[in-house]
């Protein structure tokens, strides 16, 4: 049994930190699964909802590095 405050931080690490992130996320995901032609759900293998969740990372990642590359963000 994991000690309580790692429990609560396993359980909190799905937390979005930008209100509204969530809308956002659902829409380009069910975008993307519209583009690659996959119904998503429980009845669709794990590879074409996987293709869904891969593209969403990378272009979260690559949105990411725009902003970055652009200034967006402060150095630290």
């Amino acid at each position: 049994m994991m000690p309580v405050n790692q429990q609560q931080r396993s359980r909190n690490r799905n937390q979005l930190l930008v209100e509204g992130a969530a809308q956002a996320i659902d829409q380009l995901k069910f975008e993307i699964a519209q583009e690659f032609g996959v119904q998503l759900g429980p009845d669709t293998t794990s590879r074409a909802n996987g293709s869904v969740g891969g593209e969403i990372t990378k272009r979260l990642v690559a949105t990411a590095q725009s902003q970055l590359a652009g200034g967006a963000f402060p150095q630290q």
